[in-house]
């Protein structure tokens, strides 16, 4: 027999996809369900078009989904497989300008209307080995534009230098892109909300190594809550929701000290360099030598 689904149901479901689109949320999960609910899915695909050129939201590339209705399981539940603006964008640096593009003036959490700026959306080499991801921008990223470019900028350059790499050989990025009133700790919300245009960033540069920079990025990027000490020295299988490329199966994730924490407590500096010798074996780095 062919589901049915209520009118109402479907029309407020197909709301909802439109909404999570506009956050720049693509992809929704569910467990998995037999073919027969292929119709199911079909019928919802057209329900989201028809009412959207009834109220002459026309279908673009970026809002279009697929999706497949909740089933009468314990869980009331939903997928939304939807294809991403720049999926299909073969070049990294394109890509990138379409999720900035996407980003927008952005006024998705409460952080656009505390002081910001601008939005720091991210800088370095579009196909990075090694990316490096903080928690939120800092005064001095809020008045340039770009991340890690005040103090713990330039520590985090001296990190990266003493890998035996540059700073324009690497990706830079926060969890957040635009700076938290007051230098405080982003909140859970503002880090549900901005971390997908950062997820489809680490899709499109596809690094070898990604190095989570202080506790909110790595619990963020984790999904988990842990100590420092639990999360670091150890590799995690990372891979961000909705990458459907064949060839790229994720990368690995290193957890280790924020640089502003750091500059607060240099005992720890020895720590840090360990998680980077760490990312730099698994990288096949070596160490610059010291001038005699």
């Amino acid at each position: 027999m062919p589901h049915t689904l209520d009118p109402e149901l479907r029309k407020a479901l197909a709301e909802r996809i439109r909404f999570y689109n506009e956050l720049g949320v693509y992809d929704f999960y569910r467990r998995d369900v037999s073919d027969s609910m292929a119709s199911v899915r079909q019928g919802a695909q057209i329900e989201v078009e028809e009412d959207q050129r009834q109220t002459g939201d026309e279908m673009s590339p970026r809002k279009s989904a697929a999706v497949a209705m909740p089933v009468a399981v314990e869980e009331n539940i939903f997928e939304v497989l939807a294809s991403k603006p720049e999926h299909g964008v073969s070049d990294p640096v394109k890509a990138l300008k379409i999720i900035r593009e996407d980003l927008g003036d952005c006024t998705r959490c409460a952080l656009h209307k505390q002081g910001r700026k601008q939005i720091v959306f991210g800088v370095g080499n579009p196909k990075a080995e090694l990316m490096f991801v903080g928690e939120g921008p800092g005064a001095d990223e809020d008045e340039q534009g770009e991340p890690f470019v005040g103090r713990a900028g330039q520590l985090l350059n001296n990190m990266i230098k003493a890998m035996g790499i540059t700073r324009e050989q690497v990706y830079i990025a926060n969890i957040v892109k635009c700076r938290p009133p007051g230098n405080r700790t982003p909140e859970r919300e503002e880090c549900e909300t901005c971390s997908p245009f950062l997820m489809r960033q680490i899709a499109v540069i596809k690094p070898k190594v990604v190095v989570a920079l202080g506790a909110v990025a790595a619990k963020t990027l984790l999904a988990m809550s842990a100590s420092m000490m639990q999360l670091r020295g150890r590799f995690y299988d990372f891979k961000p929701a909705g990458v459907r490329d064949p060839n790229w199966e994720g990368c690995k994730l290193a957890v280790t000290y924020h640089p502003a924490f750091l500059l607060r407590d240099p005992r720890q500096k020895g720590e840090a360099w360990k998680d980077l010798q760490m990312v730099m074996r698994e990288l096949g780095l070596k160490a610059p030598k010291a001038n005699a």
